[in-house]
Formats: structure tokens, C-alpha cells, sequence
């Protein structure tokens, strides 16, 4: 199942940590600002480019969440920390542990309105209603099983598909998704220094 931890590459410097936490806490962008109704997001990953087309109609409050986790900075460094051949690639804890901590509020589900086919993006969630934080996954292939959990993709990989498909797989589930939200990339770097990881990511026209 694509589930966040209930409790949960770079070494970026103190002061670029620092910057990435004060944007995203410093309410530049409102936390629940609502998104346009279409926009697309480009990622500079340590492997390549990946460009997501959001529509937010397909699940308009997980399409705000990302859109303001974007636009916060909130992704600069994190990891794809968990990759599964086939089925997913799962990211979204930040590389500073304070900024995940600052971000871990949940949000409503979305009905699923977009089946769960190869490169759409959906938010990972627990067993539980209504708990989706800040964790994502890409599927890597169709699984429109996930659809009858609940799991309501809001965008699609555009461009750099084969990008998603390269990168790193090969710790397969083994990064602890606890010890991440709580040490952020100190602890990925020391015992997954392979990991690909997001440099940048931002909203295109």
C-alpha cells in the first residue's frame, strides 16, 4: 500500500536549510491558497527534468496543497526515497526535518475522479480519513487497484517520464520514512547517499 509513516542528495548548507524553512513558514505564499485551475510544475531532479500538468478539478484540494508546497520552496532537496519498480516512486518529506514538521497538517480527500495510470501523481496517505500531509507518489505503472483506496490522483507527467523511470531504485523500500521526518537529509545522505533528490522545483507559465 502507498502510505506515509504515521509518525512519521545533498547536504544543503545551514543557511540554504534556513532559507528553505523561513519560505516556507514565512506565509509569502497562504498555506491554503487555492490553486489555478490548470498549472504545471517543473522539477530539476539530480537525474533529469520532470514537468506534472495539474488540472485541479480532478482533486482540487490536493492540487492546493501541492501548488503551495511548490510555491513555498517547501521540495528543494527532498529525496525520492522510496522507488518501486513498476509501481511507484514516492517523495515528499522535506530535506529539513523542521520544515516536514511545519507542513504535516492534514487535508481532506479528494473523490477519485482520474484513474491511477502510468504517471499520474497522487498523495500518499494512511488508513485513516482525511490524512494526506505532504507526501507524494508517481505511478510507475497502472495501478488502478489504488483507486478503490481512495487514492485521487490530481496530475500526470508530461514530459520526463523517462526521467522518472532512471532514477535511483535500487534501496528499494529501505530508507525509514520515521528517521526521515525526523532527520531529514542528514540521515539520508549518511546511509542513502544515492538517492536522486528534487534541486529546484517551480511553477511554468
Amino acid at each position: 500500500m502507498i502510505t506515509r509513516a504515521r509518525t512519521g542528495f545533498l547536504l544543503f548548507s545551514m543557511i540554504a536549510g534556513t532559507a528553505v524553512l523561513l519560505n516556507a513558514c514565512s506565509g509569502a505564499v497562504p498555506p491554503h491558497a487555492t490553486a489555478p485551475a490548470n498549472f504545471r510544475v517543473e522539477l530539476e531532479t539530480s537525474r533529469g527534468p520532470i514537468e506534472i500538468e495539474v488540472i485541479r478539478a480532478e482533486a482540487p484540494i490536493g492540487a492546493d496543497r501541492f501548488y503551495n508546497l511548490v510555491k513555498s520552496g517547501y521540495f528543494q532537496g527532498a529525496s525520492f526515497f522510496r522507488v518501486v519498480p513498476g509501481f511507484v516512486v514516492q517523495f515528499g518529506l522535506a530535506a529539513d526535518p523542521a520544515v516536514t514538521k511545519a507542513w504535516k497538517k492534514s487535508i481532506a480527500d479528494d473523490p477519485v475522479r482520474t484513474a491511477n495510470r502510468r504517471g499520474t501523481l497522487a498523495f500518499a496517505t494512511t488508513p485513516s480519513p482525511n490524512s494526506r500531509t505532504t507526501q507524494l507518489f508517481i505511478n510507475l505503472g497502472d495501478n488502478r487497484k489504488l483507486d478503490q483506496m481512495g487514492f485521487a490522483p490530481f496530475g500526470r507527467i508530461v514530459r520526463g517520464m523517462d526521467t522518472v523511470d532512471r532514477l535511483y531504485a535500487e534501496y528499494g523500500e529501505s530508507p525509514d520514512q520515521d528517521l526521515i521526518e525526523a532527520q531529514g537529509n542528514a540521515y539520508l545522505t549518511k546511509d542513502f547517499p544515492l538517492l536522486d533528490y528534487i534541486k529546484t522545483a517551480r511553477i511554468v507559465p
